[in-house]
């Protein structure tokens, strides 16, 4: 019989929206988790450091252990915790008697599925027998956009029509999406990335050239997105004077849309484009937006090159894997995960350096977002490298 590959597309697509509600959703209850269980905010920005640092640690088993586990068993693992953690946020926190250690727990266990579906998700689509591969894993990676979208719009109306104080019952509402999913991954066909199973081991990784070169691109890929992405609602909020609610849908939601954008279009029209040029001009147009948004003293300028940014940064991420799964196609599972792990480095120390600058210069975010501008410097000299290479060869 003809296996049904779509189906396995169409689980990952739920994977990656699964992946955009873990990251979202509770970022949306910040002051909520303040304001009812009387958790100091400082603490609470310990829930995104757990989120993030669990990611990190879950990139680094994949590249040993999933080999050895089966993707299968691995990806189904991930919905599971996905959507356990997402019901454990409604009532883990309620039973405990320090309600911060409950959502905590929550936050790690919704991670280890978030991570096992970063590392997962993109390998499994490589392996199976699509044309225009590069096409396929952008249209893939867009799911996390409209996810994010989605779950920002959707809670905003949730809260909006029931209250917030309803926002347990929308945890268990968006769990189901993970929980549906187990059944998709269970029953869809999943092919060896590598034949025979096996790919080159990290140790082997580090000593090819080119794998140091799309680690780098991998870091300043989710440097250049976070950057801009996480300082997007504070950036429209202090040019444009708008509110929380206004900020986050003129910010981070409309950089999630326009992100999603550039990811169709490379998924629709990929297979008449060249990845690495299309991905040199993201990089150029990533670095002006960088520059408007830190330079100018147009407010409405400003939001611009921070939604166009979205745009620039789209690519960056997915084209860097097929760039990588091209380049080294016995990379396998160990590659993937330890570009998963470069990313989320990036996305990691990107934010952090815009907030430190940000904090020098008298809160001045402008100066923090100019600093920035260092991603796209390297990721415009690194590709300019890797085309150098291929026209070698």
């Amino acid at each position: 019989m003809r296996k049904n590959y779509r189906k396995t597309l169409i689980a990952c697509y739920l994977g990656f929206i699964t992946q955009a509600i873990v990251a979202n959703f509770a970022p949306l209850l910040f002051l909520r988790f303040h304001t009812e269980y009387g958790i100091p905010l400082g603490k609470i920005a310990l829930i995104s450091t757990a989120f993030f640092l669990t990611q990190l640690v879950v990139d680094v088993f994949c590249a040993h252990f999933v080999d050895r586990i089966g993707y299968r068993r691995s990806i189904i693992t991930s919905e599971v915790f996905a959507g356990a953690g997402l019901i454990g946020l409604a009532i883990l926190p309620q039973i405990f008697p320090d309600p911060f250690a409950g959502i905590l727990i929550c936050a790690v266990i919704y991670a280890i599925g978030s991570g096992l579906i970063e590392v997962l998700a993109s390998p499994i689509v490589e392996a199976c027998p699509f044309d225009n591969k590069e096409s396929v894993m952008s249209l893939l990676h867009s799911f996390y956009c409209w996810g994010s979208v989605g779950v920002i719009l959707l809670t905003t109306l949730f809260f909006f029509l029931f209250g917030v104080e309803n926002w347990r019952i929308l945890a268990c509402i968006w769990a189901i999406i993970p929980l549906f999913n187990i059944v998709n991954f269970a029953t869809c066909p999943i092919e060896p990335l590598v034949e025979g199973g096996k790919g080159m081991t990290s140790r082997k990784l580090f000593t090819i050239p080119m794998f140091w070169l799309v680690i780098i691109l991998m870091v300043c890929a989710g440097a250049s997105e976070l950057s801009m992405a996480q300082w997007a609602s504070a950036y429209a909020e202090s040019a444009l004077g708008l509110s929380k609610t206004v900020g986050d849908l003129a910010g981070p939601c409309m950089f999630a849309i326009a992100m999603g954008i550039s990811r169709v279009i490379f998924g629709k029209w990929g297979d008449q484009m060249d990845l690495s040029k299309f991905m040199l001009g993201s990089g150029v147009l990533c670095l002006i937006c960088y520059l408007l948004a830190s330079m100018t003293s147009q407010p409405v300028l400003g939001l611009i090159g921070c939604i166009l940014c979205g745009f620039s940064v789209g690519i960056m991420w997915p084209g860097t894997i097929s760039i990588s799964s091209k380049k080294i196609p016995l990379g396998g599972t160990a590659m993937f995960a330890l570009l998963a792990m470069a990313g989320d480095l990036g996305g990691a120390i990107g934010p952090s350096i815009v907030g430190f600058m940000t904090q020098r210069s008298g809160d001045d975010l402008r100066a923090g977002i100019r600093l920035g501008c260092i991603f796209p410097i390297v990721m415009i000299l690194v590709l300019v490298i890797v085309r150098r290479k291929k026209e070698d060869r």
